[in-house]
């Protein structure tokens, strides 16, 4: 029988001493060694807006915005960079997107999550776009339900 102990961010239970961490590191490797890049943009986004601390207050907020354009718009990546490019270059940018030990993000409300990247990995690589997409969707929803995304 393994150990278990939570996410102090998404609060999800670690079973067997995997973390949430060791979830986004093996869709990483997934991307990677299948060139499943088509939903990148999502598993890092969803997988940060779970883990908010990653981000600087400024940066939650923008990524709450681009999970939005994504999922609701169905904007791409490319398009999205070239939209953006110019308010988030870092030498125009007047707030660090990451997260430091004195400024980082969090949200309001509690949250609890309808699927974590634990979830995803779960499910297997032969079903990681649409589990992913899934995840984007549930997170979206589940940020606006716990009335942190206006």
């Amino acid at each position: 029988m393994g150990t278990q102990s939570h996410c102090a961010e998404c609060g999800t239970a670690w079973a067997d001493g995997q973390t949430c961490t060791d979830h986004f590191h093996m869709m990483g490797f997934w991307e990677l060694e299948h060139q499943l890049y088509d939903v990148h943009h999502l598993m890092v986004l969803c997988y940060h807006l779970q883990h908010p601390g990653l981000y600087s207050p400024e940066g939650l907020e923008g990524a709450k915005k681009l999970l939005v354009v994504f999922v609701e718009e169905g904007v791409s990546p490319q398009a999205m960079r070239k939209r953006m490019s110019k308010a988030t270059d870092s030498g125009r940018r007047k707030y660090k997107i990451k997260g430091t030990p004195d400024s980082y993000g969090g949200y309001a409300q509690p949250v609890e999550w309808e699927m974590v990247a634990a979830d995803v990995v779960r499910a297997g690589i032969d079903d990681y776009y649409a589990s992913v997409r899934k995840w984007a969707e549930l997170t979206l929803r589940t940020l606006r339900e716990s009335g942190n995304l206006r």
